[in-house]
């Protein structure tokens, strides 16, 4: 009598496991899914935004596999503050290690800087926004959007200079471009 009790917990512990694997696959492909579709709808209302670069970005963002919209819609919102943040620190550390730098690219180095600490600020207050009810925010990417564009246009001043800022900015854009897609009205 024991012996079947054993076997009949190790049966369904068995089928428990088996249960939550398969569950769990299923819901890497619906996730997996959903990053194709939202890439897909995204990057048709924005052709400036590359659809590989919109699944490698979201599929990155931590729970991707797991989320529904709206969850991904937040990780999508967190890999833009990050990054931002990130920005921000890079253009803190060129203007520390810049004694000898040209006036002009200083003077641009803090504008961005100013920018990307006022476009953090509003995007931080987006994401409450969406937070709290799984819509809106659109004003906090905005304003980061527009922090990464009129960087990346101070920093076109300097002809002939390579913007050490290009890349960061141009991924500041087509996360906003993401961040837009999940905060503006469907």
């Amino acid at each position: 009598m024991r012996l079947s009790i054993v076997l009949f917990l190790l049966i369904i512990q068995l089928f428990l496991f088996l249960s939550f694997n398969v569950e769990s696959s299923s819901n890497n492909c619906c996730s997996r899914n959903l990053i194709e579709d939202v890439c897909k709808n995204f990057t048709q209302v924005d052709p400036t935004l590359r659809y590989k670069f919109c699944i490698d970005s979201l599929e990155a963002g931590p729970g991707s596999r797991c989320a529904n919209r709206t969850e991904l819609g937040l990780i999508a919102l967190n890999l833009l503050l990050n990054n931002a943040i990130d920005t921000q620190c890079y253009i803190k550390q060129l203007l520390g290690k810049s004694k000898g730098l040209n006036p002009i690219f200083r003077s641009n180095l803090e504008t961005c800087l100013e920018l990307y600490l006022s476009g953090i600020f509003d995007l931080k207050e987006g994401i409450r926004a969406y937070e709290s009810s799984g819509y809106g925010g659109v004003f906090g990417v905005s304003a980061i959007s527009w922090s990464g564009t009129r960087c990346k246009d101070s920093m076109k001043v300097n002809k002939g200079a390579v913007p050490p800022l290009k890349k960061r900015n141009n991924d500041i854009m087509h996360l906003s471009s993401i961040g837009f897609g999940f905060t503006s009205d469907e």
